[in-house]
């Protein structure tokens, strides 16, 4: 099976291929992929919480993940107020896109100032029906209208779902919580040393960090 990275460069060199007289292609080889810069903010953390909080949560998502959105919309606005925003606990999200619009979304999410992050993100799990489901409208357009309230311009927008080497960067993180952390499906917390797959009700979730030290 090839690495999702290994389609992605495959993808990008294709396109370029299409432009090549076919007497070409036998000789034609892609060029080396671009690396994303190690310092690149778009690939910083991005979490919510305080630092020194006693209890850090990570969450591995997708964008175009139901169970994901069930979370955010049902048990995230709780955990926000009664464990985050009271110092209990720090989340860090990580992406894990399951498709390439989960992928667009994650680059366009990331290309966003860090303080939007968070409600970013969870604006597009809470209309995942709008965007990424409705089979009357483009998704790319749903996508850029929800990217134009959080403040992003056409250009900014065009040349996040474009850039082949952030996307990279994205799915390279997304091998790293596979083999880090053992996540094999969306949505899955980590809970200190324990990763625990799937939606789950605020009790669950409090006990579970009330568990973690």
């Amino acid at each position: 099976m090839l690495h999702r990275r290994t389609l992605l460069t495959l993808a990008a060199g294709a396109s370029a291929a299409l432009l090549l007289p076919a007497a070409a292609w036998a000789q034609w080889t892609p060029p080396a992929p671009e690396a994303l810069a190690a310092d690149d903010p778009r690939m910083t953390e991005r979490s919510l919480g305080r630092a020194d909080a006693p209890v850090t949560v990570i969450e591995y998502f997708s964008l175009t993940c139901g169970h994901c959105a069930a979370f955010h919309t049902q048990t995230w606005p709780q955990v926000k107020k009664d464990l985050v925003e009271t110092g209990r606990m720090r989340m860090v999200f990580r992406d894990f896109p399951l498709d390439a619009l989960a992928l667009a979304g994650a680059a366009v999410a990331r290309s966003l100032p860090p303080e939007r992050y968070e409600p970013f993100i969870s604006a597009l799990l809470s209309s995942q029906d709008r965007w990424a489901f409705s089979r009357s409208a483009d998704p790319r357009e749903e996508l850029f209208k929800l990217a134009a309230l959080a403040g992003m311009g056409r250009p900014q927008f065009d040349a996040a779902i474009t850039d082949q080497a952030l996307a990279r960067a994205i799915l390279a993180a997304r091998v790293a919580g596979q083999q880090q952390h053992n996540v094999s499906s969306t949505p899955s917390f980590v809970f200190g040393n324990r990763t625990v797959p799937g939606n789950m009700a605020f009790g669950r979730f409090a006990a579970l960090v009330a568990e973690t030290r």
